[in-house]
């Protein structure tokens, strides 16, 4: 692929794993930038993301003063790789549960689609060091988010995926504050109602290896809430047509990522 990629890489605590995921993204895809997107953290992250950005120019960094949630990270990070002339932009997690070795899947995934989602769950796709109860809740998320939404994907909630720069642009972010699950949910249903092609390939998941998980039960029960929401308003807009008005993801109150 000739178009210029840039990977970003949301952080909050990550002084551990930030070193090792761009080590092994450089030796899957050499070209690649990243976007380090470092939420103030506490525990230094933000200033080995400078050490490595001054020894390696594909090395990136976007400073944020303080924890502004996962959403607002990501949609910095749309902004900043389009006014630098990017093509392609990927989300990718700080702590190794996305693996850089499967990054060419999704980019070759582009060459036919507009948004290219990592998926754990079609054929091929897995997830690796989970225990059963949050498998069970995870598949249970996107199996309903799949019927509220009415969405053809298997794997909504997904944070490892590939956008065309021009999607990018289609797209409103301007009233995006969604977090974790929401945020991931709230732009691809977004992208496929806009006409965009999109398609899923598969991944492997893997639990981290160090720091802990910024996931919580507060997070899962937003999203259940906000999916439920949205889902509802959308068949009311079939029912009642001109008078309920279609909906748009908009903002949410989740917290952390």
């Amino acid at each position: 692929m000739s178009d210029r990629v840039l990977v970003i890489v949301p952080t909050f605590n990550e002084v551990e794993n930030l070193e090792p995921i761009l080590t092994r993204l450089h030796a899957s895809v050499p070209a690649a930038h990243a976007l380090v997107v470092d939420d103030g953290s506490p525990d230094g992250t933000g200033e080995l993301a400078e050490k490595l950005a001054a020894a390696d120019a594909r090395v990136h960094v976007l400073r944020r003063p303080g924890k502004g949630g996962l959403g607002p990270a990501y949609v910095a990070g749309f902004r900043w790789a389009r006014e630098h002339g990017y093509d392609v932009l990927v989300e990718m997690d700080a702590d190794g549960s996305h693996a850089p070795e499967q990054l060419p899947r999704l980019l070759d995934g582009l060459a036919t689609a507009d948004l290219v989602l990592g998926s754990r769950y079609v054929p091929g796709g897995g997830v690796s060091d989970w225990p059963a109860h949050r498998l069970l809740l995870s598949r249970v998320g996107n199996r309903y988010t799949r019927w509220a939404l009415r969405l053809p994907l298997s794997d909504a909630t997904g944070g490892y995926r590939a956008a065309r720069g021009e999607l990018i642009d289609r797209l409103h972010f301007d009233d995006v504050a969604s977090e974790g699950y929401c945020f991931q949910v709230d732009w691809a249903w977004r992208a496929v109602r806009s006409g965009a092609r999109v398609t899923e390939v598969p991944i492997t998941f893997a639990e981290r290896r160090f720091g802990r998980s910024k996931m919580s039960g507060s997070i899962v029960g937003e999203a259940l809430v906000r999916v439920t929401v949205w889902g509802l308003q959308d068949r009311l807009a079939d029912w009642l047509p001109g008078r309920i008005p279609r909906p748009v993801p908009a903002r949410t109150r989740d917290g952390g990522r």
